[in-house]
């Protein structure tokens, strides 16, 4: 009885140590930024990196600047909210102009360019991180490397 239940023990700790062994997402964000709103609403970009061997989920995003922040896929030239994006394993989820994005509806105020907006990104697994969002000009678009 006894080895069973040692046995048991070495294989529950076998199993917990397996799951840290490399299988954690590793995020970081890159590139964020938000084109200088004309409107009470504002779109955010960024990119969120995932170093790690695990994936992951971004499931929401909060800020200052607006109760209503919402996450958005664009297909097929329509734009419509989505629970979550995937992360995936020593991989990225890219959040660009054209494409998924975060989106700002009833702007508490409108950020001038020159200005930084606060947001938390909110994940399945990962703690959360919180980016600040450099305001670009309006019509400002990354250059791609």
């Amino acid at each position: 009885m006894a080895g069973a239940v040692a046995l048991s023990a070495g294989l529950a700790l076998t199993g917990c140590s397996s799951e840290s062994s490399g299988q954690e997402p590793e995020l970081k964000v890159v590139g964020a930024f938000m084109p200088q709103p004309v409107s009470d609403m504002a779109a955010g970009f960024l990119t969120v990196r995932n170093d790690g061997g695990g994936a992951d989920r971004l499931t929401s995003v909060t800020s200052p600047l607006s109760d209503d922040v919402t996450i958005h896929e664009s297909k097929d030239q329509r734009m419509r909210k989505v629970e979550s994006f995937g992360i995936p394993a020593d991989g990225e989820l890219n959040l660009e102009r054209g494409g998924n994005h975060v989106m700002f509806m009833g702007l508490r105020e409108q950020p001038k360019e020159g200005a930084k907006v606060t947001v938390k990104l909110h994940f399945e697994k990962s703690d959360p991180i919180t980016v600040d969002l450099p305001v670009k000009a309006p019509t400002y678009s990354p250059e791609k490397h």
